[in-house]
């Protein structure tokens, strides 16, 4: 008997991937979460049936979300992290030398317990003395925060379920509040292929062009998340994400990345015509 993971992209578009077997299920408060093995992706996690990462291509987000904002402004010292509770962001953090600290807020502590033992990969990180992780629902955590933090990660799920709070305006205004002078905040901005991922795109859009000066989309090819064409968003008080960047300075750290380059980052913000439009649309 064969076993597949089937996520629904569209009521008429799934995805399957084949599955060895299956390493962890529970249900939390907030979800239920499934680990699976794979030949052809390695390990994966979902969450309520949807894709969250795989071991073959989690590279290319988390790369992605972390090393934009931090070439762009590579002093930054304080990071806030929410949501990212498989670590793989906070592990592509890490590799400055220059952070001081990290605060991950994850709303589910049993998240963060299933990918320490079963996706090390990214998980294996956690334990840094860097990182001090809250289990609190993250809206509500930014909402006591002001001029803290040189850089924001919104490493969030879907905009529904436990993430939904985390595509408001009210949270893109308590993150501005929360940001330095120069502070920045990025996000996963969703897919724009699909018509109700590219509706959920636009709503965030929208909210944060209202809550701060400079808003930017930039994107990348994951190919297991839906239509594989994902973007994410960059909102900054002061930095422009391409003008004026110091790409040397960046590339004299010496960091070894599999997808990022300073080159692509230039590149990752022309989008095609159908998304710019989708994106004048609502501002």
């Amino acid at each position: 008997m064969e076993l597949w993971f089937t996520e629904k992209h569209t009521p008429n578009v799934n995805f399957s991937i084949k599955v060895d077997r299956q390493l962890y299920c529970s249900k939390s408060e907030f979800q239920r979460i499934d680990i699976f093995e794979s030949k052809e992706f390695g390990r994966f996690l979902t969450l309520d049936g949807y894709m969250m990462l795989t071991e073959k291509d989690e590279f290319i987000y988390h790369e992605m979300i972390t090393h934009v904002p931090m070439c762009v402004n590579p002093d930054a010292k304080r990071v806030l992290v929410i949501g990212g509770g498989d670590g793989g962001t906070v592990r592509e953090l890490l590799r400055y030398t220059t952070i001081e600290s990290v605060d991950l807020v994850e709303i589910d502590a049993l998240v963060v317990e299933a990918c320490r033992e079963y996706l090390p990969q990214t998980a294996g990180c956690l334990g840094d003395p860097r990182i001090h992780i809250y289990y609190e629902d993250g809206l509500k955590f930014i909402r006591h925060c002001e001029n803290e933090y040189d850089l924001i990660i919104v490493d969030s799920t879907d905009p529904f379920g436990p993430g939904e709070g985390l595509f408001t305006r009210e949270f893109y205004g308590n993150c501005y509040k929360a940001l330095k002078e120069t502070g920045i905040m990025v996000n996963q901005h969703e897919s724009p292929f699909y018509q109700e991922d590219a509706y959920a795109m636009q709503r965030a859009h929208k909210r944060i062009v209202e809550s701060f000066p400079i808003s930017r989309v930039y994107q990348a090819h994951i190919p297991t998340y839906p239509s594989g064409h994902w973007l994410f968003g960059f909102a900054s008080k002061k930095h422009h994400p391409v003008r004026g960047v110091d790409w040397a300075r960046w590339n004299s750290l010496g960091l070894k990345t599999r997808y990022y380059n300073t080159q692509l980052h230039a590149g990752s913000f022309a989008l095609p015509n159908y998304v710019e439009e989708m994106m004048r649309d609502v501002e």
